[in-house]
């Protein structure tokens, strides 16, 4: 059975740094895709970066292009999100999650639209501070 769990959330001033860390078990990172999502108090989920299991190609959600970088550590079977010059807006419940994607199917999940099975981690807290 396919399971995640993510580390690192934790408070942070604006401007400031976080890595979160997505460790996989019962799976190999890299036979998945590997996404990142937050869930703000009273909004949507919304898909922050998601990489696919091909060719590592990535999609960041335009909030956060620039800033976040996604990357996995096949060795330790793990996901990491770098979170750089963090802002306020950036506060929420982050959860990383794993599909068994076909060709571009890391586009439609991180935007909402994949509807196949998902295996989800329990989420790690972010607070930004102004």
């Amino acid at each position: 059975q396919v399971q995640l769990m993510e580390s690192g959330g934790g408070l942070v001033q604006a401007g400031g740094s976080l890595r979160l860390s997505c460790t996989v078990s019962g799976a190999t990172v890299d036979d998945y895709a590997i996404g990142w999502f937050r869930q703000a108090p009273g909004k949507e989920r919304e898909g922050v970066t998601c990489i696919d299991s091909f060719d590592g190609a990535t999609y960041y959600a335009s909030s956060v292009k620039g800033r976040f970088t996604l990357s996995r550590d096949n060795a330790n079977n793990t996901a990491y999100l770098q979170m750089n010059e963090l802002k306020p807006e950036d506060t929420a419940v982050y959860s990383c999650a794993a599909i068994r994607d076909r060709r571009s199917d890391y586009v439609r999940w991180c935007a909402g639209h994949y509807t196949g099975p998902e295996y989800w981690g329990k989420g790690t807290l972010v607070t930004v501070s102004s």
